[in-house]
């Protein structure tokens, strides 16, 4: 069974809902989801470090990051989390991983993709697989109603919203899977959406794509069996963060 650790940092609730929908859609194709969530509480002096949640990670068959964009890019919180993997990347833990990404604004553009183009240039430094979003946008359904294709974008607009956060359920879903267009009365329905489509992606890259001639899987289990990644003697005492 896949297993796809879903990574994000969500200030006002919007990005946590677009991480749920994937985690649902993940859930029903058949996958295993981990939703794991950046915080403040996680920072210490500027410093990001959760050892239990990095395991986790590299566990993982495939990594989907999910960061609001602020200003243009990631938050800040999140690029905490990405300063502190370079602890994993000196060492190539993540090399060969699925990697997919999902931002939310609160405009319709508001610059998201320099978010998701900061996610796969982080993707490839780590020497991971990017896998974009592929939909084409249905003005029937909401789908893909931002036309992304490097990433999955949502956006609400500041106001539209009562007491609790809301992302609209074209944000929430994918195309294609044999459902009825999506009404205003979707609700958790639409939730399974995104991450089937994306989860039965990863299956297709998983076991068509090589590395040495091996599958991914086989080669990714090779790697763990010949390389034991320990954190605790990566990077301590070699500092990368000085410049």
């Amino acid at each position: 069974m896949v297993a796809i650790a879903i990574v994000y940092f969500s200030g006002q609730g919007h990005t946590h809902l677009m991480a749920e929908a994937l985690g649902q859609g993940v859930t029903a194709a058949g996958g295993t989801p981990q939703l794991l969530r950046i915080t403040g509480e996680q920072i210490t002096a500027g410093r990001w470090q959760d050892d239990a949640m990095l395991e986790t990670l590299g566990a993982a068959d495939a990594i989907v990051f999910g960061s609001p964009t602020y200003m243009g890019g990631v938050a800040g919180q999140f690029k905490c989390f990405i300063d502190a993997a370079s602890a994993v990347w000196f060492q190539r833990g993540w090399q060969d991983k699925l990697a997919g990404g999902f931002t939310h604004s609160g405009s319709p553009s508001g610059d998201k993709q320099g978010t998701l183009l900061y996610l796969a240039v982080n993707a490839a430094q780590h020497g991971m697989i990017w896998v974009g979003a592929g939909e084409m946008a249905d003005p029937n359904t909401g789908v893909n109603r931002l036309g992304s294709y490097l990433g999955v974008m949502g956006n609400t607009f500041p106001g539209q919203e009562d007491n609790a956060p809301q992302v609209h359920p074209g944000d929430l879903s994918a195309h294609g899977l044999g459902h009825e267009p999506l009404g205003d009365s979707a609700g958790l329905e639409t939730e399974i959406h995104a991450g089937r489509e994306f989860h039965a992606g990863l299956e297709q890259v998983l076991a068509e794509h090589t590395v040495d001639g091996l599958g991914v899987l086989q080669h990714r289990e090779r790697v763990h069996k010949a390389e034991h990644l320990d954190l605790e003697v990566l990077v301590p005492h070699r500092e990368v963060h000085q410049l």
